[in-house]
């Protein structure tokens, strides 16, 4: 029963926030990145669906996760400071990562979510991290695939696959997204080499045992 009473006011407390939440994002973002973050809500929740995760924290996750897109990578640099959220070299180097960083700050501290399944899947959406939990892992895919995307070449492999199986998903994007980095001779952030390297591991020790 306790458990149930838990999932219950979870259903009530993000209920509630979540009308506030699409209200105070879209008086913020842009009209484009709006819909991006509905859309991305939108396929959080039916990855939760499939996996078992929480609706109401997919749902969120996916709504707040690029909130810190309104501002530029030198404000975010900046903004950063001021809060002082620590910044690697690497990340000054190649800014376009860090708003996913500054986006959980603000969440937690002017959006008020206080959940640290939300928060982690937020700071960690651009690079992953090595053992990702679920919610890390939806967030991260969904980002992907959702239904607005039309530039990666295997968007329809990947949609499909992501429905199948999460981690191959996981892993495929993160192979395909380091690839092209790559090809385009830009700055690969080291925890989404450390990611891959983590989730490349995981998958040989699963193909040797099969």
């Amino acid at each position: 029963m306790k458990g149930n009473h838990k999932i219950y006011q979870e259903m009530i407390t993000m209920g509630f926030a979540i009308p506030k939440l699409r209200k105070k994002l879209k008086s913020k973002l842009s009209a484009s990145r709006y819909e991006h973050s509905l859309s991305v809500s939108f396929t959080c929740i039916c990855l939760a669906m499939r996996y078992g995760c929480s609706l109401q924290k997919a749902e969120a996750a996916g709504l707040i996760h690029d909130c810190a897109k309104c501002y530029d990578d030198e404000k975010i640099i900046k903004l950063c400071g001021k809060h002082r959220i620590p910044i690697t070299d690497d990340e000054r180097k190649a800014p376009a990562v860090l708003h996913a960083r500054y986006g959980a700050w603000l969440a937690k501290n002017q959006y008020h979510i206080e959940d640290d399944e939300i928060l982690s899947a937020v700071a960690c959406h651009t690079t992953g991290k090595p053992d990702m939990e679920l919610l890390d892992k939806i967030l991260y895919v969904a980002d992907y695939i959702e239904a607005r995307r039309d530039k990666a070449s295997n968007l329809t492999a990947m949609r499909k696959l992501a429905f199948q199986d999460l981690d191959e998903a996981l892993y495929r994007i993160m192979e395909g997204t380091l690839s092209y980095l790559e090809k385009k001779g830009n700055r690969v952030d080291p925890m989404t080499a450390e990611a891959f390297a983590y989730y490349k591991d995981q998958r040989d020790k699963e193909n040797i045992n099969q």
